[in-house]
This record gives structure tokens, sequence and C-alpha cells, in this order.
């Protein structure tokens, strides 16, 4: 029996040619009962292998479980029981069709089959099936048919002989319908796998996951109070940092390990090969790494994309559908039924709604992908940087591995969204092009000629604007220069030279925004030919078709079909140039991340652990590169367990080295190293942590309080921690930017005791103290008096009188050990060493030591150790509220909560100025006015009757049409102009001001504030007002009045669509500012936990050596790890935001192509088929306007936070005036430099202790004082306050007879004169930082210099005077800077000199020639000196012996030495006495 006697399928006249269409009863029965059948039983082989391949664990029999099942059964007994009731019943029917019985059957056994499937989804743990639910889908959708069918039946037809069966289906849809709203929930977490405060995603549907409903409840809760990082849910599992390195490293060393067999196998063959073979085989491995580091993260994260990559392909195919379902044939068949109109109209919501979900799944995925990408490759980032080698780590600056980390790795997150662009855009272009050819033949060639012209239009205008990119080069030079003015901002401030550098960083300012302007206008030219690109392609295209042949007409079908196309065409063509530069972007990271991660690693085998005793190096060669010379050769060292054996030789004898070596840090080039036990290592350079001061000495160890004081009593650290605001809770900044150098020296030797550990290596720990503090931490660490005296300890020194006591010493001279043994058997040689040992024994002993040690490049010996610590000026702060954060010290930035106020857009429209902003609004409202003029005109064109197969008057249609889009045209490029050149007027005054008050606040300001806050300001802030605020404005400007033109149009064709905009337009208004209080917020929160994660790695990269030999390496990943997951945290709900937002709006926009439609089809015989295809055509855009207007006005609300920051430097304490006008102070002051201090006092914050209090003291004109005492006695606090850096608590001091609080801060700074402890150089020309304001001629320069005893140093450099020094000034040694500073000072020449430690940091030959230039040159001046060499200053008149803030000692050198008081006890110490 064929198939074609069962029943008739189809019938036509019936299903399409008919008012009431209907399938025909044979069709329902079988293909709408066996399609959803066919379905399950094809497929679920293949579903039941995939959950046999992904256990999730095993979940309990729950009430849904139970509910579907009893559903399941009742559907399966439906289906027999028919079968039973048709073969009883029914037996005359069954001859003709045997069809009726087969059905009931084969849909029972179909449900048995599905409920086995909730069963085995049960066993293997999936909450939500996305099979199922497509399954009841299907079902449900099949079932409408026969259900239409049989209402009109019951409607209209008898059907009592038939109860049964209709009563039998209605029941049966029901429970098909109740399933599939069962399968709309999850089922509950398999057993034991419960997480606290998970993110809703894993409990959510199928239904709710598509349609990220399972978001809304952040968004609510955002909308209520502002987001904390509290309140957002933890990662999940498969995102987590540690789950995706362990995997990921696996791979990536198995990759890594091929590459290195191959590249082996190469060198077999290439030892025989020249350099240049050796050369290329290097760079081939670099090029290779990229891809091989690709490779791994393709077979990671390949499966997950591809997913998402399906949804796309599928999104483009419904977008090409709904052209081709406009109504626009409907609207031409005069005949046509209605029903067909709705037909249409619901198929095209449908397709737009499709389009939508597939859309945002496929970002969902690339984003998802991309942040899994991001924290993959930080992670290998960083575990490389604790195992690369030293000769791999010199060749990348801590900038640049922290730039891997930040910048590549969003490029990679660009490359995964944009990647499916580059091989898709043409497709689509392609398809478009084809589509367009069908409609108008070879005139869509004209449209092909359009796009190639308008792409290299703009690639000619980037080109032009890349050039134009020395905007950047102008922005980083301005950047530089104020790290430079906020790293010497002291110098600045002492010198008064403020403005000079103000004038300077405007000057860069303006060349930058000079730039700006240019590359804005050309911006202006690329943006107007891209959103004229519709128009000039329809422009071309039309014009072709209707001048190539008089019987070419343009009607509604052709118009509105072929503009359809041409928006769709937009998209690929705009992101095909940006998909392409985002992967060549992409490649040139993966080679540099791939290049990093394949460099080389220490190597495990420098050191061996072995159970002998100590240190041992037998016949060690080592070297820091595997190239370059040895550093060390044949040392050969024996360390027995508990001694003590120093390290001594000159500067660059390969010390440090040595330790190094040690530790394993070094290449080994031949010999053996061998360890025993644990190590503890006090580099040279102290490395501190930014945490407390605790944290740093304990270091990851459990806090033991006997011990830990201990520790501290030992290192003489409790002094110093009395001074600390906090104690030992007080938060130390970046680099220990708050402790002087030798606090941070001895914090870094106390996590070394602290550690126990067995041997210690030991760099030079008391090169940064004061000789007396040296000596204490020699007796009570070090020393065989000392807490380590069993321990092994290596000790490098340059400290004499430590060595009697060393077991053994050994001297380095180049690299080798050329004497070793204890310090009598040294002496007793009369070698180099003994030499050494009597030159300096010559001068007495004491003194010795304090000229050996140098005593130090960061003295000790000032305030340095108070004068940072978060102290503000004296500000009207309760006196109960000071504890509460006394310790913190940097101000972290935080974020702000809550909707941006406001007033901040008020402030920046303000700055633009009205007279800019009306005629900006003028040019938008011409600019879519003329678009909506053209697009009517079309319209109107379209309608136009056909007579004798030809169109009336084309030639003039065209014309209109052309100069109605050009008009467009022209207005694009003025608006977008205008908002450039606002922006940048508003810029320059924000950017002005914040110079302005960052210059006029107070010193405690800067401490206070971490340089990277401010730097942040100038740079990433100022950038966004100069750029982003006015690109984000144009976007959602534009688009604002887009909408509207699409609103007119859809209310011109149907005015009744206003009672559907409106509800949507209100629905819409607070979706969107449900959305924008949240993603602001997600937006700040992410940005404030992103710079942890960089302050983290930057502190591991500098400190990885100490890491290493503490074997700290696990705890730090550690760390790394929780920081990346906690910005993850962040980042994860901001861009779902972006998606639960993008579908929710687009379902709004979907419903205005409903709308447009459905009254469309409603007014068919009112309506023409122009008015309806332009209505149809500007709806279908509405989704794509609504998503960009959100985008853009979030991208201008995040941006205008950047006002809001720079605007927070505004309100912060200011320093007293500059100049005070009417000032009538005589230019010559000081005449003669007399200082009288009256009852003098001084805070650094209220509740703090006085830094100096009932100073009372008068200094004659002429006269020469020294200032000395203790660390922290008040020596520099005085300096403070004659410079008024600090302003009196109470009483006065006069300068020759004037009260210098009520002059200018300038006119008192700049008349008298400071020689500064560090001394600060600019970038810039000698002869700038030598006289900035150009004040002085060449040849006073050149003799200040003569007496600096710089000028043959100057006159042999290859520009003299414009010889440029480089940031910092250090391409000059130290001593050569001090030099300068003086040469500054002398160039002045004021009345008052006040030298601040200023000899520190040269050798004795030049002190002495300096205090010799001083006393001619000043004769005649005042001279405060503080001092710490005691043997500067004993010819001086007179000497001021400070302690804790007051004068305890105040006489001439001689009369306090016979006093015998505390000076006297100073001077004793050094030797002098």
């Amino acid at each position: 029996m064929g198939f074609g006697n069962l029943c008739r399928l189809t019938d036509w006249n019936r299903t399409w040619y008919t008012d009431k269409p209907d399938l025909t009863e044979c069709f329902q029965n079988t293909v709408l009962v066996w399609f959803p059948c066919v379905y399950l039983w094809l497929l679920a082989p293949f579903y039941a292998l995939h959950l046999y391949c992904h256990d999730h664990g095993r979940i309990s029999v729950s009430s849904l479980c139970t509910a579907k099942m009893v559903l399941g059964f009742l559907l399966a007994s439906f289906g027999f029981v028919e079968f039973f009731y048709i073969l009883l019943e029914r037996s005359q029917e069954i001859q003709n069709h045997m069809v009726f019985l087969l059905s009931p059957i084969i849909r029972s056994l179909t449900v048995v089959l599905a409920i086995c499937i909730i069963q085995l989804e049960r066993i293997r743990g999936c909450r939500s099936s996305v099979f199922l639910f497509l399954f009841w889908v299907l079902a449900v959708v099949c079932s409408l048919v026969p259900m239409r069918s049989k209402i009109l039946l019951v409607m209209y037809e008898d059907i009592s002989n038939d109860l049964v069966r209709y009563m039998a289906f209605f029941s049966y849809f029901s429970l098909q319908l109740a399933q599939l709203f069962l399968c709309c929930f999850a089922d509950q977490p398999p057993e034991g796998k419960t997480v606290v405060n998970a993110c809703p995603v894993q409990d959510a549907s199928f239904l709710s996951k598509i349609l990220f409903w399972w978001f809304t409840g952040l968004v609510v809760k955002g909308y209520r109070t502002p987001l904390e990082a509290k309140d957002l849910w933890n990662l999940r599992e498969e995102d987590r940092s540690n789950k995706i390195i362990s995997d990921l490293e696996e791979e990536w060393t198995t990759e890594c390990a091929k590459q290195e067999k191959a590249m082996a196998a190469d060198v077999a063959l290439g030892t025989r090969l020249p350099d240049q073979a050796q050369i290329l085989r290097k760079l081939q491995k670099e090029q290779s790494s990229g891809f091989c580091l690709l490779r791994t993260l393709a077979r990671n994260f390949g499966p997950y994309f591809l997913t998402g990559t399906l949804c796309i392909i599928f999104h483009d195919i419904f977008m090409f559908a709904i052209p081709q379902v406009l109504l626009l044939g409907f609207m031409k068949e005069e005949e046509a039924p209605l029903w067909k109109g709705y037909f249409y109209a619901t198929l095209m919501f449908l397709l737009s709604c499709l389009q939508s979900l597939l859309n945002h799944q496929y970002m969902y995925t690339c984003f998802t992908v991309g942040m899994r990408v991001k924290t993959a490759v930080m992670g290998l980032v960083y575990r490389k940087s604790l195992v690369i080698n030293s000769a791999s780590r010199r060749t990348c600056t801590v900038g640049e591995i922290v730039n891997l980390v930040s910048a590549d790795t969003q490029k990679l997150m660009d490359f995964v969204v944009y990647f499916n662009a580059v091989w898709l855009a043409p497709i689509e272009i392609a398809l478009c092009l084809f589509f367009l050819w069908q409609h108008l033949g070879p005139s869509a060639l004209a449209g092909i000629a359009t796009v190639i012209l308008i792409f290299p239009l703009n690639g000619f205008i980037a080109k032009k604007r890349s050039k134009l990119q020395v905007q950047m080069k102008y922005m980083d030079g301005r950047i530089k220069l104020m790290n430079e003015i906020l790293n010497g901002i002291k110098i600045l401030k002492f010198y008064a030279w403020e403005k000079a550098f103000l004038e300077q960083v405007l000057g860069y300012r303006e060349k930058e925004l000079k730039a700006l302007k240019k590359s804005q206008i050309l911006y202006s030219i690329s943006i107007a030919s891209f959103n004229s690109s519709t128009f000039l392609i329809a422009f071309a295209m039309f014009g072709v078709y209707v001048l190539t042949d008089d019987k070419n007409v343009l009607d509604a079908q052709k118009v509105f079909v072929s503009m359809a196309l041409i928006n769709i065409l937009k998209t690929p063509l705009s992101q095909l140039p940006f998909a392409m530069s985002t992967t060549m972007q992409a490649i040139v990271s993966l080679k540099r991340l791939g290049k990093y991660l394949c460099s080389e690693e220490l190597k495990e085998d420098n050191v061996t652990k072995t159970p002998l005793n100590g240190v041992l190096i037998d016949n060690g060669t080592f070297s820091w590169t595997k190239e370059g010379p040895p550093c060390l050769r044949r040392i050969n060292v024996r360390v027995p367990k508990g001694s003590l054996v120093a390290v001594v030789g000159h500067v660059g004898s390969g010390k440090s080295s040595l330790l190094s070596a040690m530790l394993g840090e070094t290449e080994k080039r031949s010999g053996n190293v061998s360890v025993k036990g644990s190590v503890a290592y006090v580099p040279q350079q102290a490395w501190i942590q930014n945490a407390t001061v605790q944290e740093n000495v304990v270091f990851g160890r459990e806090k033991q309080k006997t011990w830990y004081q201990r520790v501290l009593e030992a290192c003489a650290l409790l002094p110093d921690l009395n001074i600390l605001p906090a104690g030992d809770s007080t938060e130390i900044g970046e680099k220990g930017l708050n402790l002087s150098g030798g606090q941070k020296q001895r914090v870094s030797l106390a996590r070394a005791v602290y550690r126990k550990a067995d041997i210690y290596l030991l760099d030079d720990p008391l090169s940064a103290v004061d000789a007396h503090v040296g000596q204490h931490i020699f007796d009570k660490v070090i020393g065989p008096k000392g807490v380590l005296r069993d321990k092994t300890r290596v000790l490098v020194t340059h400290g004499m009188s430590f060595l009697p006591q060393a077991d053994l010493i050994l001297v380095l001279v180049e690299g080798e050990i050329t004497e070793s043994g204890s310090y009598q058997e040294l002496l007793s040689r009369h070698g180099a060493f003994a030499d050494f040992i009597h030159t300096f024994a010559s001068n007495d002993r004491k003194e010795s030591i304090t000229e050996a040690l140098i005593l130090t490049l960061i003295p000790r010996g000032d305030t340095n150790s108070t004068n940072l610590q978060g102290m503000e000026p004296m500000s009207d702060i309760d006196e109960e509220q000071i504890p509460e954060d006394l310790g913190k010290l940097t101000e972290v930035d935080k974020a702000r909560t809550g909707r941006v106020r406001l007033e901040m857009y008020m402030e920046y429209f303000k700055t633009i100025g009205m007279a800019f902003i009306i005629p900006i609004v003028f040019l938008y409202a011409f600019q879519q006015g003329a678009s909506l003029a053209y697009n009517y005109w079309l319209s109107l064109w379209a309608d136009e009757p056909i007579v004798n197969g030809t169109q009336i008057d084309t030639d003039m249609k065209l014309a209109v049409y052309g100069a109605l889009g050009f008009a467009q045209g022209i207005a694009i490029f003025g608006t977008t102009v205008a908002i450039s050149v606002g922006g940048i007027i508003a810029s320059r005054h924000l950017h002005m001001d914040l110079l302005k008050n960052v210059l006029h606040s107070p010193m405690s300001f800067f401490e206070t504030t971490p340089s990277g806050n401010l730097l942040n300001r100038f740079a990433k802030e100022i950038d966004a007002i100069d750029c982003m605020i006015p690109d984000g404005l144009k976007m959602m400007l534009g688009y604002l009045f887009k909408l509207m033109e699409v609103c007119i149009i859809v209310m011109l064709a149907t005015p009744f669509a206003m009672v559907v905009l409106l509800p949507l337009a209100i629905l819409y208004a607070f979706v969107q500012s449900f959305y924008v209080a949240t993603s602001c917020q997600l937006r700040r929160l992410e940005s404030v936990s992103r710079s942890p994660i960089y302050t983290h790695f930057n502190e591991t990269v500098q400190g990885a050596s100490v890491i290493r030999a503490f074997g700290e390496q696990h705890r730090f990943i550690v760390q790394a790890n929780k920081r990346v997951d906690f910005n993850q945290t962040s980042y994860f709900p901001r861009f779902v935001a972006t998606r639960w937002l993008a579908v929710n709006l687009e379902f709004v926009g979907n419903g205005v192509v409903l709308a447009a439609a459905i009254l469309s089809v409603m007014g068919k015989d009112t309506l023409s088929p122009g008015i309806v295809g332009l209505a149809v055509s500007h709806s279908l855009q509405v989704t794509g306007i609504l998503s960009w207007i959100v985008r853009s006005w979030t991208d201008v609300e995040n941006n205008i936070v950047s006002v809001e920051r720079v605007k927070e430097y505004f309100d912060t304490p200011k320093e007293a005036a500059w100049k005070v006008e009417g000032s009538s102070l005589p230019l010559a002051w000081p005449q003669t430099g007399t200082i009288e201090f009256q009852d003098y006092g001084l805070q650094y914050r209220k509740g703090l202790d006085w830094a100096l209090r009932g100073i009372t003291l008068k200094i004659q004109e002429r006269e020469k004082v020294g200032i000395v005492g203790r660390t922290g006695a008040g020596k520099s606090s005085l300096a403070l306050g004659i410079f008024r850096i600090l302003e009196a608590a109470k009483g006065e001091i006069y300068i020759d007879g004037v009260n210098i609080a009520e002059i200018g801060l300038h006119d008192l700074r700049s008349r008298i004169t400071i020689i500064p402890q560090d001394p600060v150089l600019f970038s810039g020309s000698l002869r700038m930082n030598l006289d900035p304001f150009d004040a002085y001629t060449d040849e006073e320069i050149w003799t200040s210099l003569e007496l600096a005893h710089l000028k043959n140093f100057v006159s042999n450099l290859p520009d003299k005077l414009n010889y440029e020094c480089s940031e910092g000034g250090e391409n000059l040694s130290l001593g050569q800077r001090q030099l300068v500073c003086l040469a500054r000072a002398l160039l002045r020449k004021t009345k008052i000199l006040v030298l601040d430690e200023a000899t520190a940091a040269v050798d004795l030959e030049t002190d002495t020639l300096i205090q010799s230039t001083i006393r001619q040159q000043f004769e005649d001046c005042t001279v405060l000196t503080i001092a710490h060499r005691l043997n500067t200053i004993m010819d001086y008149t007179r000497v001021i012996v400070m302690d804790k803030g007051h004068i305890s000692e105040m006489d001439s050198p001689a009369n306090l030495i016979s006093s015998r008081g505390q000076f006297y006890c100073m001077c004793r110490e050094a030797g002098l006495v």
C-alpha cells in the first residue's frame, strides 16, 4: 500500500490560496505528530553519549522531577488508550487509514523515551535540559494546528458523536503545555554540590539562560542601593584561576617540551651553523612560541567558543531571511487575504527575536572565553615571572611585564570577540551584494564601486591620523614631566619653581590639543562618510538603475528591500577593518607573550641541597648571562655550620654576585654549589611590600608574639614603631615610600631573622643605617652574641669594625677570591687587605667606620621617618576621630557609589559654554531632518504610478534625493567637528584647573596621595575627557535623533502607532534606568579591583629573588589568583549586564517592528506600499538603535566619572597664596639675614605629637649655625618651618623683622635657599635645571659651575649647558647631582642658606671642596647646616642640639664639648674627641 494511497498530505487550495487556511487532516496526523518524535529518536543516542561523558554528580529525586515523571506517564498512557479506542470503536476507518493507528503508538513510545532521558539526566546531574525543552516546544507547536482545527470544528459543527476524542486531545495538549512549563525550571543541585553565594546562572534553566533572566536579581539590587564588592557572586568553578591555569599549565608545559625537542634536534645539526643561522633559529623560536600559545589556548577554550560560532552562523541566516519577508509583496496584491499579512508580520517578529537571542548568546560566549583567556594568560605570565632567569629578566623592564598583563591580555580579549568577523564579514558582504543583484541587476555593481571608494578614503584618513599620533608623543612628554614634578615636588616647593614647570606642562598640553583637533577633524570626515554610506550606496545603485534604461522603474518592493539589505551591509563593512586590525594586534601580542613565556628559566640544578653542613662552592665559575663574561671565577668557598663569614671588596668586585650564586640566581658555568637547610636572604636594596610593617616582618608565617618582639628589639625597630602613627600596623607605601632608607633595611633584616632559617645571606644590611644603629644590629643580631649566633651567616659589608669578629673573611677582587682567612691571619700576611686596613686605621678607628660606611644614600638621620606618615597639615579633625585610620598612609582610590550626579553634566556643559551647545543641537536637528526628508522622498518616488512601463521626471527626483542626502552628510560633518571642538575646550579648562590645584596643594597632600593616583588623573582621566566623552556624546546624540526620526516615520505611516510607542518608551526608560545604575557601579568596582593586580605584579617582579630565597612562591601565586579572581567577580556581571539589557531592549524593539507591521496590515486599504516600506524598514533598525543609545549613554556616564574624579582635587586643602597682592616687601629683602623664632611650635597634623615645641631662638646676620640630633629629633622640621612647607601651629618666625606668615610663599621661598638632602634633577637641559626662569646670564651660570667644581666636567660635555639630563638626572652620578644643587644655590646667592645633609652622597675629598666653597662664597650670609658628619660643623659659630622637638643644648662647639653634654657624647661616638 503506497503512501499516496494512505491519504493526501498537501492541498494548496486548502492551505494557501484561501481566506480560511488549514492543513489536511492527513498532514496533521502524520507529519505534525511524527516530526517531534523523529527529532527525539534521532538525537537521543548522541545526547545519551554526551551525558555519559559529562558526569556532574547525582541529583536526588525532587518534586519537580516527580511532577515531570507523573505527567510523562499520563501522556504515554493517553497514546495507548487512544490506540485501543481506535481499534475497538473505529475498526472500519482503520482499513482506509493505517496511519491513525500508528500515530498514537509512536507518540507514546516517544514519551516513554523522554521519561528515560529525564531519569538519565537526573543520574548524571543535568539540572536543565535544552534537549527536552526543544522537544516539548516542537510538540506544542505541532499540536497548535490540530488544536485550531478542532476549536473551529467545535464552534461550527456538531461533535457529540466524537466527544471523547476531542476531550482526550484537549487534555493531551494541556499536559504537553504543563511539561513545557516544567521544563522552564532547573532542578536542584547534585548532592554535596551546594556553593555559598553561587552565581545564579548555575541554578538557571535553559530559558532563563538564553534570556539572561537569572541576572535580574543583581540589577534590581543595584537599582535599590549602590552595589558593593560583597554583593557580587563568587566565580563559577570553571572561571576560577586555579581551575583554568592548572588545566592550561599542563598543556603549555607539554607544548614547550615539544618545541624544545624540535629545537634540540635543530641544535644538534646547528652546532656547525654560523652565527646568523643561530640568530635565525632564535627568531624562529620566538615566532613559533606565539602560535604555540594560540594552539594551547584554542585547545582549552576552543570547544566552548565553537558553540558561540554556531550561534552567530544561525543569526546571520535569520538576518538575511528578514528582508525576504517584508510585507511589500502582500501590500501590492489587491486580493491578498489579511491573514497573510498577519502571518508575515508575526514571522518577521519571530525572526527578529531569534536573531536577538542568538546574537547575545554569541556575545556572551565570546566574553566568557575572553575572560578565561585573560585569567589564563595572567596566570602563566605571573608564574613565569617567578622562575625567569636574570639574563631573560634583563631584556624586559617591570613596565613591559606589567604591560603584557594589562595591554596584551586586553588585545587577546578583543581578538576573541572580533575573530569571527574576519571570515564572516566578507561572506555577509558577498551575500548582500548577491541579493541586491537579484533585485537591481548589474546596477548593484555601482554599490560595490561606492563601497570600494569609501574604504580607501577611510584608509587614507586612518593613515593620516596615525601620523597625527604625535599627540601621543606630547601626551607622553606631558605625563613624563608630571611624573617628575610629582617626584620632585619638594624641590619645586623649596625653590618656588612651580610656575616655570606649570608653563612647561601647559606648553606640552597646547601642542597635544592642537594635534588632537586636527585628528578629530579628519575623524569627522571619516564618520560623515561612514554615516552617509547607506545613502551613497543607495544613490549610486538607484541612480545607475533608473538612468541606464527608462523601463527600469523603482517600486516599493525594489526600494525598501534594497534599503533593508544596505542597512545589513553597514555592519560587516564597519566590522571588517576593525576585526582585521584587532587580529593584527593580537598576533603581535601573542608573539610578545610567547617570547616571554618561552624565555629561559632558572635551572633547578644551580644549587644542590645536601646533608653537608653550611654552604660549599667547589671550583665555581658563574656569569649573569649564558654568553656574557663570567662575573665570578675559580670560586672555592666552604662555610662551616654556625660560622660568620664576612665578604669584603671594592664596589663592583662581585660581592652581591657571590650571594646570588649561593641562591642559584646566576648561570653556573662550571663547578658545583651545595646548600644545607632553609635560606633567608637580605638584599642590598631592601624590598618592601605595600603592606603593614607586621605583615612585612612575619612574611606569611604565624605570628609568635614573644619571638616577634625579640626580633623587633634586636633589629632596632622599636623606636621607629613608636614614631609611626599606628605602630607595626602602619601601612608602608609602595616600595617602602614612607620609610627612610635605614628603616627599610631594618624591616628587611627583621623579615629574615623572624624566619629562623638555617643559613643567612646578608647583602650589606648595615650600609643604610647610622653608625650607632649599625653597631647595635651587629651586636644583637649578626655578631657572636646576636640572635643568629648559632646560624650560618654570610655577610657582605663595608664596615671595618665588624671584621675582627668574623670567623672567616673573603676578599674579592674583580670576581676572584684573592685572600681568605681570619682577621689576624690576613693582617699577618701583609697583603692588599692589610694595606687597606692600615690606611683606614691611620684615621681614628671610630671615624673610619663612619667614613667606610659612607654614611648612607638616604640617611636615616632626618625626620624622613616621620615626614611622610600620612600627615596632613593641621585641619579641624575632631580629636576622637584620629586613631581610626592612623596607620593608613596612602588613600586608596575609592569607588564612588550611585549614579553620576547631574551637576557633573552641568559642570561639563558649562565649561563648553552655551554659545557652543545651541548650534550643536540645531545641527543635529537639521541632519536628522535631511535624513527624514530624503527617506520620505524615496517613499513618494516608489508610489509614483507607472505609465507605459516608465515613471516621469526621474532625473529631477534623483537630483532632489541626492541634494538632500549630501546636505545630511555635510550636517553630520558639522556636528561631529562641533562636538570635538567643544570637548577640547572643556578638557583644556579642566586640565588647567587640575594642574593649578595640584601645584597649589601643600606637601602633606603629596605624601598621603600616591603619585599613581595623581598620574592617573593626568593621564587616563584627562584622556577620557579629551576623547571618550566627546565620542560617546557624538554616538548618543546621533542615535537619539535617529530614534526620533524612526518614531516620526512610523507615526506618519500609522498615527495609531502612538498608542504602542508610548508604553514601549516608558518600558524602555524603566529598563534603562535600572541598567545604568548597576552598570556604572560595576564598572567602578571593576576598575578599582584592577589596580591591586598590577601593584602585586609589580612588587613580585621586583622582589622575585627574595620570594624565591624564602620559598614563598606558592603563597604569592595564591595571592595573585585571589586578586585576579576578585577582579573577574566584577568583570563577569559587568558584561552580562550589557547582554541582559540588550536582550530585554531588543524585545522592546521587536515589539516596535511587530506594531508597525500589524498596523500596516490593518490599514492596508488606506496606506500606499511606499509608506509601509518606509515604516517597516525603519522599524527594523530600532533594536540596533536602542542598544547603541544605552551603550553610548552608559559610556558617557562611565566616562563623565572622569570629570568627577578630576574635580575631586578642587576641594582639597591648599597652601597659602604664592603672591600676596599689595605686599610692600622690599626687592632686596632679606638684606641682613637675621632669623628669629618666637615660641615656635610645629605639628604634622592635629592629634600627633609636637614635632617642634617652644623654640625661641635668634640667629644673627652672617652667623653659621649647625643643627644636630638623633633620628626624629626635629632637625629637618626646623628647615620645613622656615620655608613654610609646614605652617606654624603656634608662635612666629621673623626674617629681617618680617613675619614670614604674612608674605606670599613664592616671595619667601625665592629669597632664601636650601641645598636639599636628595639631589633632584629634572629631565631637560642642564641650564634649565640651574635656572628654569632664564633669570641669569650664561656668564653667571658658568661662574657658579666653576665655584661648584663642575666647570671642567660641564665644558667637556658635548652640548655643554644644553646637555640633556635624563629622568631624575640618572645620567649624572649622585655626587655630581649634589654639586649641581650646590651650583643652584651659588647662582641664587641669597642671604640665608640652609644645608640639609647636603654632603651625604659625596666622597671625603668632594665634601672638603664643598665645605670650603660654602665658607668662602657664603661668608656674608647666614648658614644653617643640618649635619650628620660632625666634623663639618666643628668651626661653626654655634651648634644647636635638638632632642624630641626642643632645643636641649646651644652654644659654640668648643663650649659644648667642655660642658660634656649630649654633643660631647655624639663627638665621642664619631671619634672627634
